[in-house]
């Protein structure tokens, strides 16, 4: 007999008629209810085992987190909480579990703990639930952007260049680290390297998006980028999957039409087909939310919060406005911010941006029009020489959650934004090259995917919204 999944069996409104399941042991009380989870849905179903007709050495098998077969009837069931459940006739261990040495028991674990037990952490209700809603909304970014014309561009994860100009890269090499070549001057000798040239992890496919951008029209990619950042925050990751649609013929107004309807899209689908997840979340988060201080404590559900999303527009505002509303906030007057705003052309910190989303405006937030100074090169100059066409979406709880710009599409102009930044001609010829043969206005952005997960789920650190985490001195699983 094929088994059912959990998540039918539940749903099932055929009672009476044998069925089978295959799962792990979340509980098994009273060596009679076996709550049985297969990873198909947050709810266990209650398996009622007979223990008369089991021999006792099998019913000692029957641990936290073992694996197991069965064979029953499937029943109206008696207890609160499901409305059907299995009387188990045949019962077989797939894998066994050791009760002293499993590290998930049944109870709760703080997130430090199930961190440092990554592989295991997934068999938690937290993390079940998490690791669903990331792939529901991974499947809503593909399933957005295929149904509204938009073609998927793999771009290249070992690249050459450096999109965002940081330098905080990932290198890739095969040079042997014992007897390194180097050049007459001292410096390594990448001519002898594996691909020729020094190349790296990508932080971006942003610059290759717009090549295809250039023929195709709409594109999206969708895939790991790298930074090799020494950061040991809440919201920085080594390894990060990023969202980056490139699209011809729009200008900055469009292109934020586009992030708002991109991600308004991708929160109510989530919340469509993952209810049950992210009610338990919504209930986590709560619980959470009583364990801090009053002032602390945060003024909306998390299923409030994501609905807030859908109901409201994203406010606009210049990023000139917005420094003027925070040079007269009161934090910034009573020298609360711990990086004050003096003066124009300031680069905004995660406080700022919370403020303005959280507290001033109390929506989510487009700030656009930032100085050249501050952003990258490939923004498109406005006419007043000084500011940029870019855009940065911010949220409540993270901050900034997207990042894009109108792409400027004029040759003269960015080659003189390269040649102010220091940026290597010769580096980025090809991207150039798309200026000279049929430029055309384009403009697109990037959303760190992480950053999504972490605000639908409503966790806080964002180690725990990728199955396997990549930081500073830990690559362990």
């Amino acid at each position: 007999m094929k088994h059912t999944k959990v998540i039918d069996l539940l749903s099932s409104t055929n009672t009476l008629h044998e069925v089978k399941a295959k799962g792990w042991v979340r509980t098994f009380r009273n060596n009679q209810f076996l709550a049985l989870n297969d990873g198909s849905t947050i709810h266990n179903i209650q398996c009622v085992v007979d223990f008369e007709k089991f021999p006792a050495e099998l019913l000692k098998r029957i641990n936290t987190g073992a694996a197991v077969s069965l064979t029953g009837t499937l029943v109206e069931s008696k207890g609160s909480g499901q409305n059907v459940e299995i009387q188990v006739n045949e019962l077989v261990i797939l894998g066994d579990s050791d009760p002293e040495k499993y590290p998930i028991q049944p109870k709760k674990h703080s997130l430090e703990f199930l961190r440092e037990n990554a592989h295991l952490r997934i068999r938690t209700n937290v993390f079940g639930a998490i690791m669903r809603v990331r792939s529901t909304l991974s499947f809503a970014v593909h399933k957005y952007f295929q149904d509204n014309g938009f073609f998927y561009f793999n771009a290249p994860i070992v690249t050459g260049s450096d999109a965002e100009g940081a330098g905080e890269m990932l290198h890739v090499t095969s040079l042997p680290f014992d007897n390194i070549p180097k050049n007459e001057d001292g410096s390594i000798n990448f001519s002898e390297d594996f691909f020729g040239k020094a190349t790296n992890l990508t932080v971006s496919g942003q610059l290759e998006a717009e090549t295809y951008a250039m023929a195709l029209g709409q594109v999206y990619t969708f895939g790991p980028t790298f930074r090799a950042e020494n950061s040991h925050t809440s919201r920085h990751l080594a390894e990060f999957w990023m969202i980056e649609p490139e699209v011809a013929f729009i200008n900055l107004d469009e292109n934020m039409d586009l992030a708002e309807d991109f991600i308004k899209y991708i929160i109510k689908y989530t919340l469509e087909k993952c209810a049950d997840d992210l009610k338990f979340l919504d209930q986590r988060l709560t619980d959470e939310e009583k364990n801090k201080p009053q002032a602390e404590r945060s003024e909306m559900s998390l299923l409030q919060k994501l609905n807030f999303v859908l109901e409201n527009n994203f406010k606009r505002v210049s990023y000139t406005e917005a420094i003027d509303i925070l040079r007269n906030s009161k934090p910034n007057k009573n020298k609360k911010f711990k990086y004050l705003i003096d003066e124009w052309g300031a680069d905004l910190q995660s406080e700022h941006e919370r403020f303005l989303v959280e507290k001033h405006f109390k929506c989510p937030v487009i700030l656009f029009d930032y100085p050249a100074d501050i952003k990258a090169f490939y923004m498109r100059m406005n006419e007043d020489g000084k500011t940029v066409r870019a855009m940065d979406i911010l949220f409540p709880g993270i901050g900034e959650i997207v990042g894009g710009s109108q792409r400027e599409e004029r040759y003269d102009k960015l080659v003189e934004r390269m040649q102010k930044m220091g940026i290597d001609e010769k580096e980025l010829w090809w991207y150039l090259d798309t200026r000279k043969y049929g430029s055309a206005p384009h403009s697109g952005f990037g959303l760190g995917f992480e950053r999504m997960v972490l605000f639908v789920t409503g966790m806080t650190n964002i180690r725990d919204v990728i199955p396997f985490p990549r930081t500073p001195q830990n690559a362990e699983f």
